[in-house]
């Protein structure tokens, strides 16, 4: 069974845990209900998460108290451990971007923060990578992660 320690989550698929979208919530609640281990989230990936939910207050998918419990849901995540702060070098991931970008890019078509955050979790030495994303899932196993598919 894959843990979450061993596994680097695209921070959009992390964000269906907040975020209510049909599907990709059910599949994430579950997978994140079975893997044990805290998840490590990126300075990145924390900003891009709150990011999605504020956004979501703007396009009217949540209301006040809907973003005031899911930016609480989330923070809480964190002070009980499901999600922690993954720390590492930036200038090493950027550069290994920069490299995976120049390789991967021009034959997968990836974005620039698709590609980043595959290069995160190279730099975090994790296995295993989760996201929705085809194109970041293809370059995340080209690169030889192991591509955890959600159904």
């Amino acid at each position: 069974m894959v843990t979450a320690d061993q596994t680097y989550a695209d921070p959009s698929a992390l964000a269906c845990i907040y975020l209510h979208q049909p599907e990709k919530s059910r599949q994430m609640i579950a997978w994140r209900a079975g893997a044990t281990g805290a998840l490590a989230v990126t300075h990145h990936g924390k900003a891009e998460i709150t990011n999605a939910i504020c956004r979501a207050r703007f396009t009217g998918d949540l209301d006040e108290f809907g973003l005031e419990s899911a930016l609480t849901n989330f923070a809480a995540d964190f002070a009980d451990g499901h999600l922690i702060q993954a720390d590492l070098l930036w200038h090493a991931a950027l550069n290994r971007s920069a490299e995976l970008s120049r390789i991967h890019t021009p034959t997968l078509g990836t974005r620039a923060a698709d590609v980043l955050h595959v290069a995160c979790a190279l730099e975090l030495k994790l296995r295993h990578f989760l996201t929705f994303d085809d194109r970041q899932g293809k370059l995340a196993a080209a690169v030889g992660l192991r591509l955890i598919k959600l159904t």
